[in-house]
């Protein structure tokens, strides 16, 4: 089989397994999203972010919408990563230009022992049948990534009680009382853990853990308070039927100091933000995991040929060897023109054919 035999269908998958592919695949952080107007007209039909994202047909369609838009290599469920402490009864709500909000955040003891794994069949159906719509409204066109945020990312919304710069009120939890942050956190990685394999059972065909608030912590606190309920969270995965064959991709934005670690995880990729040279990136990990990303969002800005020739410099970083995903480096911001995006996607597939020929 040559390499242009290969099946499009499939490039996202091969490159999580480090497989030759007939060029480099790529997907975008937050690919539905407000930048789309199609996005921005479903939503006001459904009336509120949270009506579209716990509603399944509505998820389905803008999950869908920019795969109509793009060829793009994978589509990811249209969902938050807030949806399980939503689940635990803490009343999430989005403020308008503020962000999210919980009404009830975990502050005490007695909180943490209140909290409870949701039913994935309950409280979480909501996603598990958006899921079972998309996968076979894509009808294997591209994979499904399904995905959840990671425990402690969950955490510090969950105890801060909305978006912050510095989660401090988590932190101080994590130095007087590390007993009960980990408690917190241990809870939050079994209910990652339910939720992730409900997915795989639902139709997910890669799982995406978002550590987006990792890098605020040092090194030792973050092996501590972050990785180490991230690397429980692969083993469960693993050791479960339904999940064990699917690819675990971590992306800890701000934490390329820790690479290797991450890669000691047991995942099959690791999402890299933009401050860090692929290269540099590829020799941290040692060829032993895919590495996904990482074109600064912002150049989404810049002119198609600046965009042209960014995409290509990170391309060249990777070099050409199997086990590149490109994405962002974080997810895409609402004021960039879709006809960018487009750009970004048909210079990744375009440039990855010369890669592969040369």
């Amino acid at each position: 089989m040559t390499m242009s035999d290969l099946p499009s269908h499939d490039r996202y998958l091969r490159a999580l397994r480090c497989e030759p592919a007939d060029t480099t695949p790529v997907w975008v952080m937050r690919q539905a999203g407000r930048y789309l107007p199609e996005y921005r007209a479903t939503r006001e039909r459904a009336g509120s972010f949270m009506g579209l994202a716990q509603n399944p047909e509505y998820a389905c369609e803008v999950t869908l919408q920019p795969l109509q838009r793009f060829e793009l290599d994978a589509a990811i469920l249209f969902s938050d990563i807030l949806t399980i402490p939503d689940a635990m009864g803490l009343g999430l709500s989005f403020a308008a230009g503020e962000g999210p909000q919980f009404a009830r955040p975990v502050r005490h003891a007695s909180d943490v022992a209140r909290l409870a794994v949701p039913d994935m069949d309950g409280e979480l159906r909501y996603v598990m049948d958006a899921l079972r719509l998309i996968r076979r409204e894509l009808d294997g066109r591209v994979p499904l990534i399904g995905f959840s945020g990671s425990p402690w990312t969950l955490a510090c919304y969950m105890v801060e009680g909305r978006g912050s710069k510095d989660f401090a009120t988590l932190k101080t939890m994590c130095w007087s009382q590390p007993k009960l942050a980990h408690q917190l956190l241990d809870t939050l990685a079994r209910a990652v853990a339910s939720y992730l394999i409900a997915q795989a059972a639902a139709g997910a065909q890669a799982l995406m853990i978002f550590d987006t608030w990792g890098g605020l912590l040092g090194p030792a606190p973050f092996r501590e308070f972050s990785l180490r309920y991230m690397t429980q969270i692969v083993a469960r995965l693993q050791a479960d039927p339904a999940s064990r064959e699917l690819p675990v991709t971590l992306f800890s934005k701000g934490a390329t100091a820790h690479l290797a670690a991450l890669a000691d995880s047991g995942c099959a990729g690791l999402g890299v933000d933009w401050t860090i040279d692929l290269a540099d990136a590829r020799a941290a990990v040692n060829g032993r995991v895919a590495l996904q990303g990482n074109l600064d969002p912002a150049i989404l800005r810049a002119t198609p040929e600046v965009i042209r020739r960014e995409v290509r410099a990170v391309m060249d970083s990777y070099g050409n060897h199997p086990g590149h995903v490109f994405n962002l480096g974080h997810g895409i911001t609402p004021d960039i023109d879709p006809e960018h995006v487009k750009v970004l996607v048909d210079e990744v597939h375009a440039y990855g054919r010369q890669l592969r020929e040369q």
